[in-house]
């Protein structure tokens, strides 16, 4: 079987040990890394750790299983796939931060793996995702460490909940048939939902806003049945970089209660065009929170509705 081994790297603005925390908490990963979705904790201990990443490739929504060994005094984290997806049969390497100055560092991403069946074309396929998500994770990175304090105040999360006197799965099966929203949800106008691995989704939908315009975006969703349900969102409007978040289903005594949480990076750059000359980061935060906050509102009360309805 053929070994490939191949290394990447990227000179960042930032201390060595910022850079290895931010790549050790893996919690973060979808709003540091483009291509990453979800990532969960499977077992975690000192040093050694099992983690579930749900995550892009080729423009192809993939998941897997990996070990990770965390060195802090090294400034190293190995990882090593458990469970590959083809068309890759085996995979592992390192990052390994050096620091350059006090205030520079170079990021190292090492990388060996194996192709299903040996093959040329799977060789190729593997070849060319590392080499895109390993230019996308480093120069992600790189833009994150370096505007981590710069731009804290552009980052921002929220969540809307309700109260709901029905069946936990009742709730969770409304957020999860995002295919039958544009009959139920009056907002949505348009649905493309595709769920080719079980519990990972392609949702592409055409959203109506308050003002009567239509926006298409395109997340992914990473479910839970019937408690979860992570998604990020990778077809932005104008005002965001980023967002991120999830459903969530908590069951008690006194019932069931819904949520939605989102996380927002604000684009600046857009402030002007989209709310005129004179607006400031808060219009925008205040802005994108409400808009966001109506639609998760709006559909949490239908799935509540519609949860009660069966009772």
């Amino acid at each position: 079987m053929t070994t490939r081994e191949v290394e990447h790297e990227i000179i960042a603005d930032a201390p060595a040990e910022a850079v290895y925390r931010l790549i050790a908490e893996v919690e973060n990963w979808p709003r540091i890394f483009p291509p990453t979705i979800h990532v969960e904790y499977l077992d975690r201990g000192v040093d050694d750790e099992r983690i579930h990443i749900w995550a892009t490739a080729n423009d192809e929504p993939k998941n897997w299983t990996s070990r990770r060994t965390l060195s802090p005094a090294d400034l190293r984290i190995d990882f090593r796939q458990e469970v590959s997806t083809p068309p890759v049969a085996a995979m592992g390497g390192a990052w390994i931060i050096e620091p350059v100055t006090a205030t520079r560092s170079r990021i190292r991403l090492l990388h060996d793996y194996r192709a299903v069946d040996d093959t040329p074309e799977n060789l190729k396929w593997i070849d060319e995702a590392v080499d895109r998500n390993s230019r996308a994770e480093l120069a992600a990175l790189r833009t994150n460490v370096e505007r981590a304090h710069a731009e804290a105040e552009l980052t921002f999360s929220f969540e809307d909940s309700v109260a709901v006197d029905g069946a936990v799965k009742d709730a969770y099966d409304f957020i999860n048939e995002a295919y039958l929203w544009s009959e139920r949800l009056p907002h949505v106008a348009k649905v493309r939902l595709s769920e080719d691995t079980p519990g990972l989704q392609s949702l592409e939908m055409d959203t109506q806003a308050q003002d009567g315009s239509v926006h298409t975006t395109k997340s992914y969703r990473v479910t839970f049945p019937h408690h979860k349900i992570a998604y990020k969102q990778v077809t932005l409007p104008a005002l965001m970089n980023l967002h991120t978040g999830y459903w969530t289903f908590t069951e008690s005594d006194s019932g069931v209660t819904a949520s939605s949480q989102h996380t927002v990076v604000l684009n600046t750059a857009n402030i002007a065009r989209i709310l005129g000359d004179d607006a400031t980061v808060a219009d925008a935060r205040e802005y994108v929170r409400n808009a966001l906050s109506t639609n998760s509102r709006a559909t949490l009360g239908h799935a509540k509705a519609y949860a009660e309805g069966r009772r």
